[in-house]
């Protein structure tokens, strides 16, 4: 698990980096140390103050330390109120400070909580394949007056946690985390946490007749090199009324099988697992917060190899529920992977199932990087994916998925086909081919084009980003207070 800083609780934070949270407007709070300094400094930048809401200044105040300004305006959505958190975090940890005192002057404790989440995501560097790896920040001073609630301290250490779990997963090379060893650090966590779990391995589920995921995993080796649909559960102290389903997609490496990919393509195909590193770390929040439901956390987790037993274009599998496929491209592994990991998923009637993939260059192309697709089953799902991409920070932009699309997807020699040769739709034709999958389950799919964003996204300062992690456990918060 990762080592998060220390949080200290001070009457007066002082250190040698200073955060200082200011309310959005026009003037300078009366209290803010060297007031005058900051005017001076403001006026020779020929900046107004109002602008700190925008750019955040920084600089070295006369007994040494260094200030960061930053002001806060509540009226701004969430995703703006992050980033510029973020803007104004980074020009001191850039330098890789030990500690780091935030000060807020005349904002919420909601300010407050996110600059506490801004800077442990930003503060606790990823691994790191160098020999002097950066620095981590040890501690973060706060203020004792201004924490009235301290469930809201866990919930930000636990978001954390959780974001950097995540990232701190998908940045792994493809030699550090194949599907074997995944699978060892998901029994470890499993023991340590007590969550139960499950593993479907290769050769079980060729039995089940999870030919989809079989099909996918057999150009691996012939054990599908250690590829499975992992079960992780976890129930909460108090029973709960409702279940839900975690599914994510584990592509520990994606060649593209027999319809290779260029180089270019390629690169960065480590990360094809992220769906799956996202999944697991809503669970762990929300096993960490008690959250009042219970959860089963799906891993679909294999490899995309070429080899002369990999699945090719005309095969035709069948998958657990009986549907058979005709494979149409062997680059839409991720798809296949999903469809008998969401029928086993399904088996056990959840209230609700959301699965969680870097599914389709075609939603990139959409959304770019800074928004992901959401697919919902109902109108109100709908809503509540959007509500909860509002109250997190991290957004997204629901589609459509009506049935008309699919007659694109019809077969001459199978139920369905796996996807088209020619790409049109393919993020909403690949959603009506995993919805083939959950019967009447209620269910949300993300397609993460924002799992990655070149020079970071929201509260995120590095390209990989853990987009979903808070978005997944707002949702969860809110929908477990649904009726």
């Amino acid at each position: 698990m990762t080592v998060l800083p220390k949080l200290i609780v001070s009457a007066a934070p002082r250190g040698a980096h200073r955060l200082y949270l200011l309310p959005a407007g026009k003037i300078l709070p009366a209290d803010l140390l060297e007031r005058n300094f900051w005017q001076r400094l403001l006026k020779r930048k020929d900046t107004k103050i109002e602008e700190l809401a925008k750019a955040p200044v920084v600089a070295d105040l006369p007994d040494g330390a260094r200030v960061a300004l930053v002001m806060l305006d509540a009226t701004k959505p969430r995703f703006e109120q992050l980033t510029v958190l973020r803007k104004a975090a980074m020009l001191l940890l850039d330098e890789s400070p030990k500690t780091l005192a935030i000060v807020p002057l005349g904002v919420a404790e909601e300010a407050l909580q996110d600059a506490i989440f801004v800077a442990l995501v930003n503060g606790v560097p990823l691994p790191a394949q160098k020999k002097k790896p950066a620095q981590a920040l040890k501690e973060i001073n706060i203020p004792r007056r201004l924490v009235a609630n301290e469930a809201s301290t866990d919930f930000s250490l636990a978001l954390a946690r959780a974001n950097l779990l995540a990232r701190g997963l998908t940045v792994l090379p493809p030699n550090q985390l194949d599907p074997a060893r995944y699978r060892q650090r998901l029994r470890k966590m499993a023991k340590a946490q007590g969550w139960g779990i499950e593993e479907y391995d290769f050769h079980r589920l060729k039995k089940m007749g999870a030919g989809a995921f079989c099909a996918v995993a057999q150009g691996s080796d012939d054990d599908g090199g250690g590829a499975a649909i992992v079960r992780l559960s976890w129930r909460p102290k108090k029973k709960a009324a409702k279940t839900i389903a975690l599914v994510g997609k584990g592509i520990c490496y994606d060649t593209g099988g027999h319809n290779l990919k260029p180089a270019k393509y390629m690169a960065g195909m480590h990360e094809d697992m992220n769906g799956s590193a996202v999944a697991l770390a809503i669970l762990s929040a929300a096993a960490a917060l008690d959250l009042p439901v219970a959860i089963d956390c799906w891993l679909a987790i294999a490899k995309n190899h070429i080899s002369p037993a990999a699945y090719a274009q005309g095969d035709i599998v069948r998958a657990l529920d009986g549907t058979t496929i005709e494979v149409v491209h062997t680059d839409a592994e991720g798809r296949m992977v999903l469809a008998d990991t969401l029928a086993l998923a399904a088996k056990q009637k959840p209230a609700l199932m959301i699965d969680f993939a870097t599914l389709t260059g075609s939603m990139q192309a959409a959304l770019g990087q800074r928004y992901s697709g959401v697919f919902a089953s109902s109108d109100d799902l709908a809503a509540q994916a959007v509500a909860a991409g509002r109250a997190s920070g991290e957004r997204v932009c629901v589609f459509p998925q009506d049935a008309d699309y699919e007659p694109a997807l019809d077969s001459k020699v199978a139920d369905i086909k796996q996807c088209t040769l020619e790409g049109d739709a393919d993020h909403i034709l690949a959603a009506r081919f995993l919805g083939r999958f959950v019967g009447k389950t209620p269910w949300i799919h993300m397609d993460l084009s924002a799992s990655s964003c070149t020079g970071g996204l929201g509260a995120v300062a590095t390209d990989l980003t853990g987009f979903g992690v808070s978005w997944g456990v707002t949702l969860l918060r809110s929908w477990a207070e649904t009726p």
